[in-house]
């Protein structure tokens, strides 16, 4: 029997499942133990060996390595036996091996843990309750319930299903939904479009709503089949590191150049050849920052981990990038912008004026809010101080507000218990309790305005008249409230016998009130140059009211309804797009006009979405953003990024973060290439000159792994600056060496490189000392530490476009950890006469200590001083 012939029963007897219980907990962990986990097989991850030889394998390395072995052997046969560079450059390569796994782990662990956080989850019935449980854990016989924007968790034969629809177009092809039938009979040999009684995998659930029976899991469903068959890919590079990476291949193809030039030159100076194919090596791998791109993806992953944290789960690298470029948000109001909790906000008591809330409420206040609240069936429970509302949102909005103001619902039904009751129905737009208060009774009858006033008899009609259209103007959702005592129950409880006679005790008005922080977040936005736009559901009036009073809806902008967009062509909207800021009763269609007409613009576009039919929006957009809490699975799927509060500041949070991620991997990028460039400017102008080599290979491959690689990933980790939202978007495409970055990196390079030259050609050439005369050794040690220590002082520069005194030099506790293990490293070497021998350096004077110091300074004095210069300007 396959899982789509025979009928429910026996499949339920084949897996030994009760429909209404499911399995038990114990049941399905040896089902887990028997079928595995529901997931698709994914690629093996490498072993941690294999790891760390691929970070061999760049070309340059290879030969490095080559060329450390080739002077190993000869210095096997030579007299000296001067082998130990060879040992040394393999160890340094071997340690920068080490550092690249540790960074590739670390990256990995963060995507790893995004992808736990953001993985689908199934709505199953355990022992008789239904439970919501990540859709790894489901297991064959377990029973599960989907609905309307589900993903389908694993193959299933259904139980039950009511105006079910699929989209399977993922398996099958089959464009349209496919109506699902629970009692439907399929043949055996019907192929899987055909099989009616059966949902699948991976497939998503458009319409209606089913109970099912989990028939296989993970690689055993049908997607699973077809998965097998595949080899998944390699994780696609973001635009950004594909740039990135093209600019190392130029730099690198520029730096051989360069190299196979200085190489020559020593030839022809007579230094030996085997220490110029060393050091022309060695320059060549310091120089090609291979690890440049290895480097942005830990910032990048590192940098998804902190949004988490903020509530906001990135599901794609490259949407960090896009960002920092959003220029208009899109988003929906109620839930997003608004609590997504009806609030009494003004009530009227007949004969008073309008009472805010915030207020002291008058006595005939708080008696309007006891009689609406006693006609009430909504309740409001206080746990841990947290109001949890159960019922009508309405309703529980008035039972808030009068719990807020000291009536307690539990005590005022004690106190006038209720006897009958007409429910709430459509056609009448009234409910009616009645309640005992001794030897009479009290009706109260609540509903809308409109259908109330004319069964008052007591009433001051022109000032409600007067106060109901103020308060509809205000977008209140507005309440009457009426009453009448009698002295019998009528047998006929009818609303022909009970709400007649009423007099008019007042209105309540109410409304999904904005969120606290959406404001200022909309106020941000405008700051950093992001344009806010409103999707609403409400009617235009409301939706015009909450626009004007978060900000969003500014003098000369206007709010639209989705008739008057649908009356536009593309071309006006396209036209028009930047006068409207709110959108009223817009269909799904709609959006994705919306966001169609900003890009048009050059503009990159954010939307947020929930539900099934906003996924095409989700998709259209630059950055497709889903609720965590009300989203779908569709929704989610479509989206970028998830938010797991739906609110709206989340957002504006992710927009801060992605241009701080954005903004820390330029500082790395600037750092390392200015770095490169410096230690390409010593060696060749040091060649050119005839003075020697001013660093060794041993040298550089040190400064390449301690004054590199720590404080570029320390600059990946930067706070981000405070008054990044007070600049504009970063522009669509931009490159990362736009801009004034362009002049600032060869700049930056050039001033390292000529000060270490300095410090050589002390070293070098100028007695400074008697205890200590020029040579090449000096002149070497001066130019490794001058080089060290400069490139150190450069990462503290690359920190920031402001002065090291405004944002603390411990602001950043990763750089002063870099800064400091670089820095001890350095010294090490330099002081400890085992090391010092070991990498060919020289003990220097305290007159060459004070040269270093001030010439390792200069580029951080220089820069402090150019920074104050532009402050300075700026202010005036």
């Amino acid at each position: 029997m396959t899982d789509h012939t025979g009928t429910i029963l026996q499949q339920l007897d084949r897996f030994g499942t009760d429909p209404d219980r499911g399995l038990t907990f114990a049941e399905a962990s040896d089902a887990r133990a028997r079928y595995g986990e529901n997931v698709l097989t994914a690629k093996q991850p490498r072993s941690l060996w294999m790891r760390f030889l691929l970070q061999l394998k760049d070309t340059m390395v290879i030969i490095l390595i080559i060329a450390a072995v080739i002077s190993f052997v000869l210095a096997i046969f030579s007299e000296e036996g001067e082998f130990i560079d060879s040992i040394i450059i393999l160890a340094i390569v071997a340690l920068n091996a080490a550092l690249g796994v540790s960074q590739e782990s670390k990256a990995q662990k963060s995507l790893d843990a995004l992808k736990r956080l953001s993985a689908p989850s199934a709505k199953v019935l355990r022992e008789g309750t239904l439970v919501q449980i990540p859709s790894a854990d489901l297991v064959p016989g377990d029973i599960v319930v989907i609905e309307a924007g589900d993903f389908v968790p694993a193959d299933c034969r259904l139980i039950e299903s009511a105006s079910l629809a699929c989209e399977e177009s993922a398996l099958t092809g089959e464009s349209l939904p496919v109506q699902k039938d629970a009692a439907a009979q399929v043949a055996e040999d019907a192929p899987l479009g055909d099989r009616l009684n059966m949902v699948y995998s991976g497939c998503v659930v458009t319409y209606g709503r089913g109970k099912a029976l989990v028939t296989a899991t993970g690689m055993n469903t049908e997607m699973g089949k077809i998965a097998a068959l595949l080899d998944s890919g390699e994780e696609e590079a973001t635009p950004l590191m594909k740039r990135l990476a093209r600019f190392s291949k130029y730099l690198g193809m520029a730096a051989l150049v360069i190299c196979a030039i200085i190489f020559l030159t020593g030839i022809l100076q007579g230094i030996p050849v085997m220490e110029m194919f060393m050091t022309a090596v060695s320059l060549a791998v310091a120089a090609i920052p291979e690890g440049m791109t290895a480097v942005v993806t830990v910032v990048l992953a590192l940098g998804v981990r902190r949004m988490v944290e903020k509530g906001a789960i990135v599901r794609r690298l490259s949407a960090v990038e896009t960002l920092g470029s959003a220029s208009v948000i899109c988003t929906d109001k109620t839930g997003t912008l608004t609590l997504n909790q009806m609030t009494v906000r003004k009530l009227w008591a007949a004969g008073e004026s309008v009472q805010e809330l915030s207020e002291q409420l008058s006595p005939q206040g708080l008696h309007l809010l006891r009689l609406g609240t006693l006609c009430s069936d909504g309740r409001v429970e206080v746990s841990d101080g947290e109001k949890r509302h159960i019922g009508d949102p309405t309703e529980t909005a008035i039972v808030a507000a009068a719990l807020d103001a000291g009536l307690v619902k539990s005590e005022l039904e004690a106190e006038y218990p209720r006897v009958a009751e007409l429910p709430f129905d459509s056609e009448r737009k009234l409910m009616t309790t009645v309640h005992s208060t001794g030897d009479k009774f009290l009706v109260i009858t609540k509903g809308g305005f409109d259908v109330l006033l004319p069964l008052c008899v007591q009433a001051d009609t022109s000032a409600a008249e007067q106060i109901n259209k103020a308060m509809g103007e205000d977008a209140l959702r507005v309440l009457a409230v009426a009453c009448r005592e009698i002295s019998q129950l009528p047998e006929d409880l009818s609303s022909h016998t009970l709400e007649t006679n009423l007099t008019f005790m007042g209105l309540i008005g109410m409304i999904d009130p904005p969120r606290e922080e959406s404001r200022e977040a909309v106020e941000l936005c405008a700051q950093a140059g992001i344009r806010t736009i409103m999707i609403t559901g409400d009617h235009v009036v409301t939706a015009r009211a909450i626009g004007k009073e978060l900000g969003i809806l500014r003098e000369g902008e206007e709010a639209v309804s989705g008739q008057e967009l649908s009356a536009m062509d593309d071309e006006t909207l396209m036209e028009n797009i930047h006068r409207y800021s709110v959108y009223a009763r817009v269909s799904p269609q709609d959006k994705i006009r919306i966001v169609k007409a900003w890009q048009s613009r050059g503009q990159i576009v954010a939307m947020t979405g929930d539900g099934v039919n906003d996924a095409p929006a989700l998709r259209a957009a630059d950055i497709g953003c889903a609720m965590g809490i009300t989203g779908t699975d569709v929704a989610k799927d479509a989206a970028d990024m998830v938010l797991t509060d739906d609110n709206f500041f989340t957002i504006v949070e992710a927009v801060r973060q992605g241009r701080g991620i954005y903004d820390n991997i330029q500082k790395t990028v600037q750092f390392l290439i200015s770095c490169n460039l410096g230690e390409i400017f010593v060696i060749f102008i040091a060649m050119m000159f005839g003075w020697g080599t001013p660093l060794l290979a041993i040298h550089l491959l040190l400064i390449n792994v301690v004054t590199d690689a720590l404080p570029a990933l320390a600059l990946g980790l930067e706070p981000v600056d405070e008054d990044i939202m007070k600049r504009k978007p970063i522009p669509a495409g931009q490159g990362i060496f736009s801009g004034k970055t362009k002049f600032i990196i060869p700049l930056q390079g050039t001033l390292v490189g000529v000060l270490t030259l300095a410090g050589f050609y002390i070293g070098l050439r100028v007695p400074i000392s008697y205890y200590v005369p020029p040579c090449q050794e000096v002149g070497r040690t001066m130019a490794f530490l001058v080089l060290c220590f400069g490139q150190l002082a450069q990462a503290l520069n690359c920190r920031s476009e402001k002065s090291l005194s405004k944002i603390g030099f411990f602001s950043s506790r990763a750089m002063v950890k870099a800064v400091a293990v670089s820095g001890f490293v350095a010294l090490l070497v330099c002081l400890v006469p085992a090391l010092e021998a070991l990498f060919r350096l020289h003990s220097l004077s305290v007159l060459h200590w004070l040269w270093v110091i001030g010439l390792s300074a200069a580029p951080l004095a220089l820069t402090e001083l150019v920074k104050a210069f532009y402050a300075t300007a700026r202010q005036r």
